[in-house]
């Protein structure tokens, strides 16, 4: 199974595709979508590279599934409701190509991958290089997007095998980790 991982952002969207067989994870690919070229004003515009973006990386690996983090709000409501119109482009995009689209929070991947919710970015790093064998650390939001899509690969498991036995509602399996998958 393929997994794209879509670290949401108005100014840097991450990306990270994982293969998974099992437990062995493999590294396919990652990097980041950028909006910085167009003028901070120009919201629609990097919306639609956002949108593209998601939908060139889609079109060329292929994935059978795909995870987005889910934004809480910050201490200015202003950024929040730009990176909900960032993550809804990237949403749209990867529902667009038809994919299943399953969301964590950040403190979800963080306690998934280091441990500890409040993992410092580097952190996240390496433990993404070391689990996928990677000769260097990943940028930081391509670690953010591959450590999603190897959350994903480990708790996805884990909700299909819960859905097969109990028909999970939207509310019930949200409630589950407190990820949601569609």
């Amino acid at each position: 199974m393929r997994i794209l991982g879509i670290d949401p952002g108005l100014q840097t969207t991450g990306f990270g595709v994982v293969d998974v067989d099992g437990h062995q994870l493999s590294y396919v690919a990652s990097g980041t979508i950028r909006t910085t070229q167009l003028a901070r004003g120009d919201l629609p515009g990097r919306l639609k590279v956002l949108f593209e973006g998601v939908t060139e990386v889609v079109k060329r690996y292929q994935p059978d599934q795909a995870t987005v983090e889910i934004v809480f709000v910050n201490v200015n409501p202003q950024s929040t409701l730009l990176l909900g119109q960032a993550r809804g482009a990237a949403l749209a995009a990867l529902v667009s190509q038809d994919l299943p689209v399953a969301e964590y929070t950040a403190l979800q991947m963080k306690k998934a991958m280091v441990g500890h919710g409040r993992a410092a970015k580097n952190q996240v790093q390496e433990m993404v290089r070391r689990l996928l064998q990677l000769p260097g650390l990943p940028g930081t939001d391509a670690a953010d997007a591959l450590g999603l899509a190897i959350t994903h690969a480990h708790a996805g498991a884990a909700m299909a095998r819960i859905g097969e036995v109990a028909d999970l509602q939207r509310r019930q399996h949200a409630m589950y980790k407190s990820g949601r998958s569609y």
